[in-house]
């Protein structure tokens, strides 16, 4: 739309040249709108084949993208022309209008928040607004330009259609790092939490021809001391039932009320705060519906003031002020309240870049293991991929390696949001048997690994969490009770 207003404002200075890449340009993003199921033409799957086509225009296109710096451009255009609208006129009757007005009514719809679905208009709301959307076209063609059989066009349709995406999926990244490996003497890749770290050896390093007598890892240890931390795989709740997260058994009312009773005992005797994470926003819906219900949030809020991950990004900040807060007020009241319980997703706003340090986060607790989705389009992409390209290890498919690998990456952000410094101090609850797989312990972080315990029962760890509760806080209170003698 801002292609065409720029077309006819500019007419006079563009050569033709330039104005027929813009319509080529405008020919696009009327096949990508088609594609998602704009009603922009005739028929809105017209244009979905012909992307894949046509590699010459959209080569010259992407040519023209780079050399105008269009993209960059239109930033500007926009910041000029915010919120003067464009007018279009419908009363022509010639097919270049025609096509105008319809681009221009798709367009409208994006503007436009659904009214059908409270949790839909929270997405739309909640998702950052590009300055310009024309670089991810950009971004899109240059990827289609690319000779790449590892390739794949992923299409989403949803109810929303401002919520729908066409994206380009390159399942073999090694095509790409390959040139960097030959082009330099040596490679250091790092990050704060990259294990398990399989995947990128064999995606990454021995797809693109590296060998493994080149490879050298090396993992930092933690500051703190191994008696600040206490990891526990709890296998049972306190009643005795088996604590198994799986699709099959999570959602048993049985299951739900351990879990309930699980977390009250924690913070019956946690000081300060608790985070509890939950798998998905699906579940954490579900259980705390149930909980409600049966009188297990009374029971905690009796103990604990209750704080819930907001559903807008921009209400992260509050919410963490307030918890804050509401801890600092309770150690310093002394009411019947000890602290705060704090309810998180696995992969949500609260799962990485947050420090729950100190009182923040004294005990964090993982319900259940948080696989991806194994029904994402993307991801069953990449799983056949990897069954047919990459060496079973182990006896284990490279598809079912992947989902367990993506599972623990997420488990080890989110448990690594408690200890921040050398004299901070955390109990973590890994709450599901399947955490004491031997294969499962392993993809743990190594400072964390070797100060983990499995219990089969509910009573020794309770026993275990509430001692080191005890002299924990014993010893955080003791430099200022000197201090005053």
């Amino acid at each position: 739309n801002l292609c065409r207003r720029k077309q006819r404002e500019t007419l006079s200075r563009l050569k033709a040249k330039n104005l027929m890449y813009i319509k080529q340009i405008l020919f696009v993003l009327e096949g990508l709108v088609r594609t998602l199921g704009g009603k922009v033409g005739q028929n809105p799957n017209a244009q979905s084949c012909q992307l894949g086509k046509q590699t010459q225009p959209a080569r010259k296109v992407q040519k023209y993208f780079e050399k105008s710096m269009i993209s960059q451009k239109l930033f500007g255009f926009v910041e000029k022309y915010e919120g003067s609208g464009v007018n279009i006129h419908s009363g022509s009757k010639n097919k270049e209008n025609r096509r105008i007005e319809g681009l221009g009514r798709f367009l409208q719809t994006l503007q436009n928040k659904p009214t059908d679905a409270s949790d839909q208009q929270m997405a739309v709301e909640d998702k950052p607004i590009m300055a310009s959307p024309m670089m991810l076209v950009e971004s899109f063609l240059f990827a289609l330009t690319n000779a790449n059989k590892d390739g794949r066009v992923m299409i989403q349709r949803q109810a929303c259609l401002s919520q729908s995406s066409l994206k380009f999926l390159l399942l073999n990244a090694a095509v790409h790092f390959a040139q960097i490996i030959q082009e330099c003497r040596a490679v250091i890749i790092a990050g704060g939490t990259m294990q398990p770290i399989a995947d990128f050896k064999e995606q990454l390093l021995f797809s693109a021809g590296v060998t493994e007598d080149r490879i050298l890892e090396f993992s930092c240890g933690h500051v703190i001391p191994p008696e600040n931390i206490l990891p526990i795989v709890l296998c049972a709740g306190p009643s005795g039932q088996q604590l198994e997260f799986t699709f099959q058994t999570r959602d048993t009312p049985q299951m739900m009320e351990e879990t309930g009773r699980v977390l009250s005992n924690l913070c019956n005797i946690v000081q300060g705060g608790v985070v509890c994470f939950f798998p998905s926003y699906e579940y954490e819906k579900r259980i705390l519906g149930h909980w409600e219900s049966t009188g297990v949030l009374q029971r905690l809020e009796s103990k604990k003031k209750i704080f819930q991950e907001p559903k807008k990004a921009s209400q992260v900040e509050q919410v963490l002020s307030n918890y804050s807060k509401c801890i600092q007020r309770c150690s310093n009241a002394g009411s019947g309240q000890t602290g705060a319980l704090l309810f998180s997703v696995v992969g949500g706003k609260m799962s990485e870049g947050i420090n729950f340090s100190d009182d923040l986060g004294r005990c964090i607790v993982m319900v259940g293991m948080p696989y991806p989705n194994i029904k994402s389009p993307e991801l069953q992409e990449k799983m056949a991929y990897l069954d047919k390209n990459m060496p079973h290890v182990g006896g284990k498919s490279p598809g079912k390696a992947l989902i367990e690998n993506l599972c623990m990456k997420a488990v080890n952000q989110s448990i690594g949001r408690a200890i921040r410094h050398r004299g901070d101090y955390a109990c973590i609850v890994l709450c599901d048997h399947r955490y004491a797989r031997s294969g499962t312990l392993q993809k743990l972080p190594e400072w964390i690994r070797s100060s983990t315990h499995t219990h089969t029962t509910f009573g020794p760890a309770f026993a275990s969490i509430r001692r080191v509760s005890v002299l924990c806080s014993m010893l955080y209170i003791l430099p200022t009770f000197f201090f005053f003698f």
